[in-house]
């Protein structure tokens, strides 16, 4: 398994396997705290090799810097196929995500599991905009 892409964006879109993704950021800038996100997604693009065909549990989590979810996490499953002929395939995963409230600034990340493995965490801020 790869992961070849794991971002934090403004959409994300999928379309006949290939994703489409606008505006990766890893910056969230506001004015005071709480704050409310309006809209971003997390968009993710895993590769899997024909021998880890079946089924495989998939957990995304967004994470402060004291190591609590700042909301529900989201868990579930996908179903790896190859088709024939080919060696490997890949799993497109989009989250929407609206109204995304963070409490104060700092770090933050996301992190994927599979098979209940961290596979990628990726790191972000919440800074205050300057004066």
């Amino acid at each position: 398994m790869n992961i070849e892409a794991f971002l934090l964006c403004d959409a994300a879109t999928e379309q006949q396997g290939k994703l489409n993704v606008l505006g990766a950021f890893d910056n969230i800038y506001a004015k005071k705290v709480p704050t409310m996100h309006p809209a971003c997604a997390i968009a993710v693009r895993i590769r899997f090799d024909k021998i880890e065909e079946g089924k495989h549990s998939v957990r995304i989590q967004i994470i402060d810097e004291e190591d609590n979810n700042i909301c529900p996490k989201l868990e579930g499953n996908i179903s790896v196929r190859t088709s024939p002929g080919h060696d490997s395939t890949v799993a497109n995963l989009i989250l929407n995500i609206q109204r995304l409230k963070f409490e104060k600034y700092g770090k933050y990340r996301i992190d994927l599991a599979i098979d209940n493995k961290i596979e990628g965490s990726l790191p972000f801020h919440v800074t205050k905009i300057p004066n």
